[in-house]
């Protein structure tokens, strides 16, 4: 069965994890391509499942996430500690031990391993091309080089991802509708991020629509997001 990445617009990142439980449980139980034969469950019956859970951040700040997910695997009929043992890796910050971390979880043989943010994705990408990895989220899975295409992701990685380009020119079309003569705008922004460029594209195309002039500002970042 073909796979795709969700986009998932402006949702919070709660509800992205949420919604990448269907893609773990997917990727658990079913034959949809993400989980070699060997891993499929047993014919005669259910298996403890093993699911490694990679954030660069600590716990406590990411402990209303952590408790959705909880809670939709056993909404899936996954109980932690009765069939689905989750390993837990926290790089609390420290941006270095990421690497370290998804190596460890490639070591204990998870059936699959779900990364909070795009920093713990390329180092579960970089320890594994075998165990199927489920993005919580991201911005731009394709500018990150971590699949092919959104319809067709290829490789071991899938999950949801919130680029929506298009949200820019809707937020100008509100702003002109609230501020009729509006005719200059400024926008912030980190050009070094992937989505930067879509983005600013699909803006300048509805600036030019609404008669609007933009000016872009550049805020860099000065380490990467943690999640």
């Amino acid at each position: 069965m073909d796979r795709t990445v969700v986009t998932a617009g402006r949702q919070s990142r709660r509800q992205f994890l949420q919604g990448s439980l269907a893609l773990v449980s997917f990727s658990l139980v079913s034959g949809c391509g993400l989980l070699p034969p060997q891993m499929q469950p047993a014919p005669g019956g259910p298996k403890v499942r093993r699911i490694g859970y990679e954030s660069a951040a600590s716990p406590s700040s990411i402990a209303a996430r952590i408790e959705a997910f909880q809670q939709g695997l056993r909404e899936l009929g996954y109980v932690e500690g009765e069939n689905v043992v989750i390993e837990y890796r926290y790089a609390e910050g420290k941006l270095d031990r990421l690497s370290e971390l998804a190596a460890e979880l490639v070591r204990l043989k998870v059936d699959v391993i779900v990364t909070a943010a795009p920093s713990s994705t390329r180092a579960a990408k970089e320890a594994t091309s075998t165990i199927p990895i489920v993005m919580a989220y991201d911005t731009d899975p394709v500018g990150n080089g971590f699949v092919a295409s959104l319809a067709r992701p290829g490789g071991n990685i899938t999950g949801l991802s919130s680029l929506a380009p298009e949200i820019g020119g809707k937020q100008l079309e509100l702003l002109k509708e609230l501020v009729p003569r509006l005719s200059q705008v400024a926008v912030l922004g980190t050009s070094t991020t992937p989505a930067y460029q879509q983005m600013s594209k699909a803006m300048e195309s509805a600036a030019g629509a609404l008669g609007v002039q933009l000016q872009h500002l550049d805020v860099l970042e000065t380490q990467p997001r943690t999640g």
